[in-house]
C-alpha cells in the first residue's frame, strides 16, 4: 500500500495563516538556487517582513520513517543558501507526532556535527506559529 505524502499540504495549511497574522508576505515552493553542495533545491516557504526574507523547509512526520533521516541534509542545504547573504535565517519546522529524534533536532544538537548552522533553526510547529504569529522570526 502507498503511503500518503499528502500531509504537507496540512502543515502548510497550519503555517501560512501565522505567517500573514504575523504582518509576513510568502511565497510557497521556491527554488532557492543551484548550491554547489545540494544542487537544485526548494525550500516551503520564503517569507519577507521588513526587508528581511526567511527560509521556511516544513517537515512533517506522522508515523516513524525516513523523513527523520533527511534533516541533517536538508540543515546542510539551507546554511549554503544563507552564505548568499539574501535571507536573514532559515527554520525547519518539524510537525507530527513520529518523530523520535525530535528532541534531539531542536535542542540545538545537531551543531556539534555540522558546522556553520547557526543561522538554521530547528523548531516544532508550535514554536514556529508563535514566532510567526507574534512577526518575531
Amino acid at each position: 500500500m502507498p503511503r500518503d505524502t499528502r500531509t504537507g499540504g496540512v502543515l502548510e495549511q497550519m503555517v501560512l495563516p501565522s505567517l500573514t497574522r504575523g504582518g509576513y508576505e510568502y511565497k510557497v515552493r521556491v527554488k532557492i538556487g543551484q548550491r554547489m553542495g545540494c544542487g537544485s533545491h526548494y525550500v516551503d516557504v520564503i517569507a519577507e517582513k521588513n526587508g528581511k526574507r526567511y527560509l521556511i523547509s516544513l517537515k512533517w512526520q506522522q508515523v516513524a520513517g525516513t523523513a527523520e533521516q533527511k534533516i541533517p541534509f536538508e540543515v546542510i542545504c539551507l546554511a549554503e543558501a544563507l552564505e548568499s547573504g539574501e535571507y536573514e535565517k532559515a527554520y525547519v519546522v518539524l510537525g507530527g507526532e513520529g518523530w523520535t529524534l525530535r528532541r534531539f533536532y531542536t535542542s540545538g544538537a545537531l551543531k556539534k556535527y555540522i558546522r556553520g548552522i547557526e543561522k538554521v533553526e530547528i523548531v516544532t510547529l508550535e514554536t514556529f506559529v508563535a514566532k510567526a504569529n507574534n512577526g518575531k522570526l
